[in-house]
C-alpha cells in the first residue's frame, strides 16, 4: 500500500451548498475526474436535496493545502460506510485527481476521518476513470453491471450498415407501415430551461401508465423522481447540457429520452415509450432518428448508457465494459470473515433474504 497521505475534513455533506470553495473544488476535480455532468457540483447538491436521507457527510482529502479527493458518503449500520448511491445515480459520488490511485485514497479514508470503521465501499465505479486494480488481502473489487456504449465515428449510413439484419429490416417495415397508415413521424430536441418542467411531467405521464408504475419506481410530476430530474434537468439546460428527445406519431409523444451532455459525451439518464402502442416499437424508432441527427450534427462523439446492459443494447452496439465496487476491510480477517458470511448464507437461506455482510 502506497504511503501516499492525505489531510481529511468530515463535514455535512450540504455544507457542499453553503461554500463556494467547496464548489469551486468539486467541479475542477470533476473535471479532471471525467467531467461528467450528473457528477457536477449543481447536480449532486440537488441529488443529495431531494434523494438524500439527511446523514450523508462531504469528506475532503487536502495535499499541500491543495484539495485532491472529495467524497460524499452514507452510513450503513454500525463500523460501515458507503458512497452515497441513490438509485438514480448512474455512479458513486466521489471525484478525485486524476494520477492518484483509488485504492490508496479509500486506505486513507478508512483510516481517517471516519472514527472506527471496519468496512467502506466505493460503489458503481466506471473503470474508463478509476481502472480496476488486483485484489489485495484487505480489499476486494466486484462486479457491478455490463454497460454499453457508442462511439460516434464516421457516418451513420456506415454505422448502420453494421447493424444486425433484423433490426435494418425491421425499422424499414416499420416506417413503410406507418407511411402507408398516413402516421407522421416528427423527432422533437427540447434544450431550454422553460422546455424542461414540462417534458419530465410529460415523460411521467408516459411512464406512469406501464410497468414501472406496477413496481413503483416510475416518475411522476409529484413524487421524489420526478422533482429530481426537473431540477437537474432545468440546471443543467443553463449550462447548455440537457437534452430531451421526444418522438411523435402525428400530435401524440410516443417515446422519450432524458439525457445530458458534456464534453462531446451525451448520456442517457431515462427512456421510455407509449406500451399500448403494441405493432411499432417507439423507442427503437426514436434512437434511430436520434443517431441520424447526432451524426448528423457532429458535436457529440460518444453516447453512454450507464445502466445494465440490456439485449435491446447489443442491437444498437458491441462495445461494453464492467462497472464494479470496491471494498476495503480494516483488516485483512475481516475479509476473509465477510467471504464466509456469504458463503454460509447462500447455503441456508434464499439468496433474496440475505443480509448485509460486517
Amino acid at each position: 500500500m502506497s504511503n501516499t497521505h492525505f489531510h481529511w475534513k468530515n463535514l455535512p455533506a450540504l455544507s457542499l451548498q453553503k461554500n463556494e470553495q467547496l464548489v469551486r473544488d468539486w467541479d475542477r476535480l470533476n473535471e479532471d475526474h471525467g467531467g461528467l455532468p450528473f457528477l457536477t457540483s449543481d447536480a449532486l447538491i440537488c441529488t443529495l436535496k431531494i434523494l438524500g436521507r439527511g446523514h450523508e457527510r462531504l469528506l475532503i482529502a487536502t495535499q499541500n493545502s491543495t484539495v485532491v479527493a472529495m467524497f460524499l458518503l452514507l452510513p450503513q449500520g454500525l463500523f460501515r460506510w458507503q458512497t452515497f448511491q441513490p438509485a438514480q445515480l448512474p455512479l458513486g459520488a466521489w471525484v478525485a485527481r486524476a494520477d492518484l490511485h483509488l485504492p490508496n485514497i479509500v486506505h486513507s479514508l478508512l483510516r481517517g476521518p471516519l472514527g472506527f470503521c471496519l468496512v467502506l465501499s466505493i460503489t458503481q465505479i466506471d473503470p474508463h476513470i478509476a481502472p480496476r486494480s488486483t485484489d489485495t488481502a484487505d480489499n476486494q473489487n466486484d462486479d457491478y453491471i455490463e454497460t454499453g456504449w457508442i462511439n460516434i465515428e464516421g457516418s451513420f449510413d456506415a454505422y448502420w450498415k453494421i447493424r444486425g439484419k433484423n433490426l435494418r429490416q425491421n425499422m424499414q417495415k416499420q416506417r413503410a407501415k406507418l407511411q402507408t397508415e398516413g402516421i407522421k413521424l416528427t423527432m422533437q430536441v427540447l434544450q431550454e430551461f422553460a422546455d424542461m418542467a414540462p417534458a419530465v411531467a410529460r415523460y411521467g405521464l408516459i411512464e406512469s401508465t406501464g410497468w414501472k408504475a406496477q413496481k413503483g419506481t416510475a416518475i411522476h410530476p409529484d413524487n421524489a423522481q420526478g422533482h429530481y430530474y426537473r431540477e437537474l434537468l432545468e440546471n443543467a439546460s443553463l449550462r447548455g447540457e440537457a437534452l430531451i428527445y421526444q418522438y411523435f406519431f402525428d400530435d401524440r409523444v410516443v417515446a422519450m429520452n432524458l439525457c445530458l451532455v458534456r464534453h462531446g459525451t451525451l448520456i442517457v439518464l431515462k427512456t421510455t415509450y407509449d406500451e399500448s402502442i403494441k405493432s411499432y416499437s417507439p423507442a427503437f424508432l426514436l434512437r434511430e432518428n436520434e443517431l441520424q441527427e447526432i451524426y448528423r450534427e457532429g458535436r457529440i462523439k460518444r453516447l453512454e448508457y450507464f445502466g445494465r446492459l440490456m439485449e435491446w443494447h447489443t442491437k444498437w452496439t458491441t462495445k461494453k465494459r464492467t462497472l464494479y465496487h470496491l471494498t476495503l476491510y480494516r483488516w485483512p480477517f475481516l475479509k476473509k470473515l465477510a467471504a464466509w458470511r456469504r458463503r454460509k448464507a447462500k447455503q441456508t437461506i434464499p439468496v433474496a433474504a440475505v443480509l448485509p455482510i460486517l
